[in-house]
């Protein structure tokens, strides 16, 4: 019988380099630590005698790891509070990447805090000279997440949408790319990464468009490597931390569940 690798099963002590208060409730945390990740992929973050939960990857540059998320439960909670110089285990990282191939035309949409992880790719993708058009959507201005980052980047183009008119185009950022698609805009793949029914609504517009996509849905992962089976989806069965988080159109659409309900931590089912 193979057995799982130790550096997978126990958390790695890592320290924290870095701390940037992007809002008033998100932050991003710098650790001393390169885990050879890639966009779309998530860590495991442990805090001793508080809980370990899973967290999207914000960058990996082989030298530091970055994690941004919202202070929103007891472990994120009591994340938040952590300082500079302080210990936190880290496992991982676990999970499918988005991919592209060079030069491709691509359109990012990002949801809330899903800005990071999208940041993540397009900071990649352009280094394989791929031509970006991101979307960042936030219900208001305060929300919004990476703007000066994304737009720094080299073969970028930034939008931006508010639920209240705030900042950029008022409404989602789904109704952006249908505008831009509308206006004659092609591209070669749609990401996105954001609140599910945000992803179910990309998924309708890559059917109805033709073209592939590619969606990080989320799910209460416990262990991060398939064992627990806490984070599968009917009716395949698929284990998000393992044949996922980003999961492909044509298998999204096939997953009963998704845009419906979702399951917490002991398996009850909970609507959208």
């Amino acid at each position: 019988m193979s057995r799982i690798p130790l550096q997978t099963r126990l958390p790695k002590t890592c320290r924290i380099l870095h701390i940037q208060k992007e809002t008033e409730d998100v932050q991003t945390f710098t650790f001393d630590v390169s885990l050879g990740a890639l966009p779309g992929q998530f860590v495991m973050l442990w805090i001793p005698g508080v809980d370990e939960k899973p967290f999207s990857i914000a960058g990996d540059d082989g030298k530091s790891l970055k994690v941004t998320f919202f202070a929103v439960g007891p472990m994120s909670t009591a994340l938040s509070k952590m300082k500079v110089g302080e210990l936190v285990g880290v496992r991982g990282p676990f999970g499918t990447n988005y991919e592209w191939e060079p030069k491709q035309k691509l359109a990012l949409l990002a949801g809330g805090y899903g800005a990071a992880p999208m940041y993540f790719v397009a900071n990649e993708a352009v280094k394989d000279d791929a031509e970006i058009d991101v979307i960042v959507g936030a219900r208001s201005k305060k929300h919004l997440l990476y703007l000066s980052e994304l737009s720094s980047l080299s073969n970028t183009t930034l939008h931006v949408a508010t639920d209240d008119g705030s900042e950029g185009e008022k409404g989602y950022n789904v109704q952006v790319i249908k505008s831009l698609l509308d206006q004659g805009k092609s591209f070669d793949q749609i990401f996105a990464c954001g609140p599910e029914m945000m992803l179910k609504a990309v998924l309708d517009v890559s059917k109805a468009s033709g073209i592939p996509c590619q969606l990080s849905l989320e799910r209460y992962m416990k262990c991060g490597y398939g064992l627990c089976g806490n984070c599968t989806v009917d009716p395949l069965g698929i284990r998000l931390c393992k044949e996922g988080p980003v999961v492909k159109g044509e298998v999204c659409e096939q997953i009963t569940e998704f845009g419906k309900y979702h399951r917490d931590s002991v398996g009850r089912k909970h609507e959208f």
